[in-house]
């Protein structure tokens, strides 16, 4: 008896490792889906991810290896009080509300299931994947780069002929490679940039040197082809975080050393090439025009990372229970017959907009003391020679304190990078 239930446990818990890898493909590839493979289920295959989550949250329940923490306990109250308050008080669709509730009750525990049943060698073999799927990324973005709106490799949402491109520079777009929209693939890049950086430092990296080297030429490459200044910050993000664990161990040096002589190295070749050259032009006249219209670097960094907390905090139209769960997405907005942010356009914005000042708060401090634990126990980690969890928050500290929840694609790889982050904290 006791045999059969320790089989029936192995196997729910890769049932559930299964499933989270199902997740992490979905999250990348269900662009794909809604512009290419099934354009007509475009609508449903918004929430594509969601019956995943569900299941992963029953199975980790029936393993009871797994039990809601306070932050999930918390968090599943104040959404079950916003979307009753959002009823008799917001904007009071039942539809609206669901939507909006998803967020937190179904995506936001997987932070922890990931980190329980996940091990680090499944973070790692995450960053494997990400590293090849990385090169085929970029190939995609350069065709896309230099294709007309009308190509199909180009069609939008449902199959959109308009294409899926958005406002570039010098009569190019910034394109989305699989994802719907652009803000996908910058979040790509983001964790990819993390991860090459970490193999790159890791001492004792299993990872192919050559699949290594092919992906940084890839990275470095949709720099310019993106047109996306979120894309450098992202890969310069994960630089700073890779000179200051190199600076705790000097044996880590001599590998940063190699790597950046290289990039040197790869960028001096390739500006030899035209086709190159268009896109490091488009580049630099998308980061000075969007620099210009946004104040700045200081406009780009306050209105960005502060997110809006300020603003929403002293508009006279906020409140102290809010305008409706849900309200402040697209998706809600839709629903009710209306187009763009309704609410804001930041994620804190959005969750005061919405829940009102004490509801949203209490959820953004949960979101700050997440990431603020991550950080600590990730600096901490540097010392036992694990240097995973510190390079992955060079993604995740932005996105877990801030990333706006209300796109499914940025909800997704945020939940995504902070389970991995706390599943790559352990030597298991």
């Amino acid at each position: 008896m006791a045999n059969s239930s320790k089989i029936k446990l192995i196997k729910d818990i890769a049932l559930i490792k299964k499933a989270i890898w199902a997740y992490f493909l979905l999250l990348i590839f269900e662009g794909a889906l809604r512009k290419w493979i099934l354009p007509g289920l475009s609508g449903p295959l918004l929430i594509v991810r969601d019956p995943v989550a569900l299941f992963i949250i029953v199975k980790a329940f029936q393993t009871a290896l797994w039990k809601p923490n306070f932050y999930t306990m918390v968090i599943w109250s104040i959404t079950l009080l916003g979307f009753t308050t959002a009823l008799m008080f917001g904007h009071g669709s039942i539809y609206v509300a669901l939507y909006g509730m998803r967020i937190t009750l179904l995506h936001f525990p997987l932070i922890f299931i990931i980190g329980k049943f996940f091990s680090r060698d499944d973070v790692v073999n995450v960053g494997n994947a990400l590293l090849k799927i990385n090169i085929f990324m970029t190939v995609l973005v350069a065709v896309q780069f230099y294709s007309p709106q009308s190509a199909w490799v180009n069609r939008g949402i449902g199959g959109d002929e308009a294409g899926s491109g958005f406002s570039g520079a010098l009569d190019f777009y910034r394109v989305p490679g699989v994802f719907s929209f652009t803000n996908g693939l910058s979040l790509f890049y983001g964790i990819a940039a993390a991860y090459i950086c970490y193999f790159w430092v890791e001492e004792n990296s299993k990872v192919s040197k050559k699949l290594l080297i092919a992906s940084t030429i890839a990275l470095l490459a949709a720099i310019p082809l993106s047109i996306s200044r979120s894309v450098l910050f992202g890969v310069v993000l994960s630089l700073i975080f890779m000179l200051i664990v190199s600076g705790k161990n000097t044996k880590l040096i001599k590998n940063l050393i190699t790597g950046v002589i290289g990039a040197v190295v790869f960028f001096f070749v390739l500006s030899m090439f035209s086709f190159f050259q268009t896109a490091t032009a488009a580049f630099e006249n998308r980061f000075t025009v969007a620099n210009d219209a946004e104040g700045g670097l200081e406009g780009v960094l306050i209105d960005r990372f502060l997110g809006g907390l300020y603003g929403a905090v002293m508009d006279e139209n906020s409140s102290f229970i809010g305008m409706g769960i849900g309200l402040g997405t697209n998706a809600g907005a839709k629903i009710l017959g209306r187009t763009g942010f309704l609410i804001s356009e930041g994620e804190w914005g959005r969750l005061i907009g919405e829940m009102g000042f004490f509801m949203g708060m209490i959820i953004i401090l949960i979101r700050i003391s997440i990431t603020a634990n991550l950080v600590i126990k990730g600096w901490k980690s540097i010392n036992h020679k694990n240097i995973l969890p510190w390079m992955l928050l060079s993604n995740g500290i932005l996105l877990i304190v801030q990333g706006q929840w209300a796109q499914p694609t940025a909800l997704g790889f945020s939940i995504l990078i902070a389970g991995l982050i706390t599943a790559s904290l352990t030597k298991k």
